[in-house]
């Protein structure tokens, strides 16, 4: 037997590969026919070997438990996600004007704060937030950028459009996974990329690079870039390492860098030290420098925000840059973008209830059961009430802590999120949901990743998405076609 399309059914959500029953839509025509030409034993085989695959290349990643700290393989679906090429296009314009407006937003915060002084953004949305860093202020990076490298989280709702669920600006990660995924699936699928022209996503190590290369205040043919990353605990940690390899920086931890007397970092090497111009960090602002932050930090180094305001070192992403990574100022996006540049948002928001107005306050409240309500700054699914899969106690509590702290949650609806045919036993497909990471470089030059990376809630109606809570991934095809 080999997967029955017809028998395929969405539902009333919008399919990332199916139209109608028995129907793909044009991006995912050969796809469809391919994987339909296959037996159960031929997708068994490829199921197979591409667990053989992550198994060889060591993708893994770490859940933090009560228990432990424990590695787990990736976990990866075969089935690939399709967007028509056209489609992208315009999503990816959209995506540039949202980092260009958010990167002058930040800019202006440690600057004159325009934008509150003209009533935009309540001055209190601001003056609460638990990442503005007042040790940035006066300080001006390279290019006006402050957040060089951003992971922004869409979806699809019933209508087909994208909408912007988040924006990741302070450590976004899991670029190395959707680069992993298409390593993958060419192994498992390879006649599908000599027929189809599917977009490649190989250059963005390059283009990372690029953009490192670019901030370096030293105007020096080979500028020293490290990625500087907690360790091999840290639950990106196979990221890291794989970044630095694939662009030929160093790898280092906080020890292995040191700041002298000139406000100038060296990394220590076995010939002595050396300096360094581009840190590329991945590590949380609380704990990258402990002579100003938290003083116990052991994975930090110190003096090096001395060294980023003396303009000897460049920092990506800019301490500082998370201060727009906060649920509330997403509510606000639109507006800043009209603010900053005088045009229209090109991907809109979710609609979202600021908790911190009495109104909106009030109003989810008496809707609790039907909405998501989520903290200002948590990440990875955590610390979020999805309403119509709560109980009445859950409900009372949140409701609790959105009258003891309303500046800290805000309420969306619950999205019909998109789905797309997920392998769940030999020769069947069901509908799973799913979102989308792209990745969005700004310095000198702005980049969008041609896709991005796509998680699926592996459990049958589930909304969640996170690999962290039983999540799991597949590839994401840019591709030509007329419909997406």
């Amino acid at each position: 037997m080999s997967i029955d399309w017809k028998q395929y059914d969405p539902h009333l959500y919008f399919d990332e590969l199916m139209a109608s029953k028995g129907e793909p839509r044009l991006s995912a025509r050969h796809l469809v026919e391919h994987l339909e030409s296959l037996d159960d034993i031929e997708l068994e085989s490829c199921r197979q070997m591409a667990e053989a695959t992550i198994r060889e290349m060591g993708v893994s990643f770490t859940v933090y438990t009560e228990e432990g700290n424990i590695d787990r393989a990736w976990p990866f679906d075969i089935v690939p996600r399709t967007i028509s090429a056209r489609q992208w296009e315009q999503t990816a314009a959209g995506l540039k004007q949202r980092l260009k407006a958010l990167n002058l937003f930040i800019g202006d915060l440690y600057d004159k704060q325009e934008i509150l002084k003209e009533g935009v953004i309540p001055q209190h949305i601001i003056r609460d937030s638990k990442n503005f860093r007042p040790e940035c202020v006066g300080v001006k990076p390279a290019h006006g950028v402050w957040a060089h490298i951003c992971g922004t989280d869409l979806v699809r709702d019933s209508d087909g459009e994208f909408y912007v669920l988040e924006d990741n600006l302070r450590v976004p990660s899991g670029v190395a996974y959707m680069l992993e995924n298409r390593a993958i699936t060419k192994r498992v699928l390879p006649e599908l990329f000599e027929k189809d022209e599917i977009k490649p996503v190989g250059d963005y190590p390059a283009r990372l690079f690029d953009t490192l290369m670019s901030l370096s205040p030293r105007r020096i043919r080979r500028p020293e870039i490290v990625v500087l990353t907690p360790g091999i605990f840290n639950s990106a940690y196979f990221e890291h390492a794989y970044l630095a390899q694939q662009m030929g920086a160093e790898l280092v931890e906080g020890s292995d860098l040191v700041v002298g007397e000139d406000d100038c970092v060296y990394m220590r090497t076995i010939s002595g030290l050396e300096r360094v111009d581009v840190i590329y960090r991945r590590i949380d602002d609380l704990f990258l420098d402990p002579e100003i932050f938290h003083k116990d930090s052991v994975v930090g180094v110190p003096g090096v925000m001395r060294a980023w305001r003396a303009g000897s070192v460049a920092l990506a992403n800019a301490p500082g840059a998370g201060v727009a990574d906060d649920k509330v100022v997403y509510a606000y996006v639109p507006e800043i973008i009209r603010y900053y540049l005088n045009e229209e948002p090109l991907i809109s928001n979710v609609k979202t209830y600021i908790c911190d107005d009495a109104d909106q306050r009030e109003y989810v409240v008496e809707h609790i059961d039907e909405l998501v309500v989520k903290p200002a700054n948590e990440s990875g699914g955590y610390g979020m009430l999805i309403g119509p899969h709560s109980t009445r106690k859950e409900q009372a509590r949140f409701v609790k802590l959105i009258n003891e702290n309303p500046r800290n949650y805000i309420a969306q609806p619950t999205l019909s999120l998109s789905t797309a045919p997920t392998l769940i036993g030999k020769g069947r497909v069901e509908p799973r949901h799913l979102d989308l990471r792209p990745f969005v470089l700004q310095a000198k030059e702005s980049y969008v990743t041609t896709g991005g990376l796509t998680r699926v809630a592996m459990n049958k109606g589930s909304l969640v998405v996170n690999s962290s809570q039983g999540g799991g991934s597949k590839d994401t095809w840019i591709v030509n076609g007329e419909t997406g």
